[in-house]
């Protein structure tokens, strides 16, 4: 019974946040497929749902629902837990349809943004040419997009370290590695922090310690 109860708990809080978990779902089935893949066959596949200056100039709106139908690295078990911390959590408090609109636009503004950068670096040759057919594919600006607008679930004054803590995790790695992608993260970090009109009237803000004490009792 108590094994019962408990896959119960789980179903129904899976059900509170369907997006999420169908998104999890699919992504599980794509990593998979990638592992049946050989190496080069790999490579190939990703680059035409990459999206790099090329395939964005040729087929925008394909490649960037593509882009984030696969992981980059091809480990599904990480994202499952992160997707359980921030993205579970943030759909809950914002529903799916304003959840999807902070995915969407930390992903798509992000691509299109640091791709754009990246372009100006190659046309300027601060970039090698080849760099338009590099492979971006993954979840991680919509993630990053989801991690910073639930900086408004965190009651003050917690939600001042959960903040500094997010710009130091995205900036540190802009300031030293200076590549597309950690442009994009940041970016979508700060997308994700304009969101903040889509917040508003979905709840009051959370006090940590009230969540874990909640949580024990």
């Amino acid at each position: 019974m108590r094994i019962d109860g408990g896959l119960h708990r789980v179903w129904r809080y899976m059900c509170s946040a369907p997006g999420t978990y169908v998104w999890l779902g699919i992504l599980f089935v794509t990593t998979v497929a990638v592992h049946q893949m050989s190496p080069e066959f790999e490579e190939q596949f990703l680059r035409q749902r990459s999206t790099n200056i090329h395939e964005l100039s040729n087929n925008p709106v394909r490649v960037l629902i593509g882009s984030a139908m696969w992981i980059d690295g091809g480990r599904w078990a990480p994202y499952a837990v992160l997707y359980a911390v921030f993205h579970a959590p943030a759909e809950r408090w914002l529903g799916t349809a304003r959840w999807l609109l902070v995915c969407l636009a930390a992903h798509v503004l992000a691509s299109l943004i640091s791709e754009g950068a990246l372009l100006l670096a190659v046309r300027h040759g601060v970039a090698p040419h080849s760099a338009v057919n590099t492979l971006d594919i993954g979840v991680s600006y919509a993630l990053a997009g989801v991690i910073a607008v639930l900086t408004y679930r965190i009651a003050s004054p917690w939600r001042y370290p959960y903040l500094a803590v997010v710009l130091v995790g995205y900036g540190v790695p802009l300031a030293i590695g200076r590549t597309f992608t950690d442009l994009g993260h940041f970016i979508s970090v700060l997308i994700g922090l304009a969101c903040y009109p889509l917040v508003r009237g979905r709840g009051k803000a959370r006090n940590p310690k009230e969540t874990v004490a909640a949580l024990r009792g």
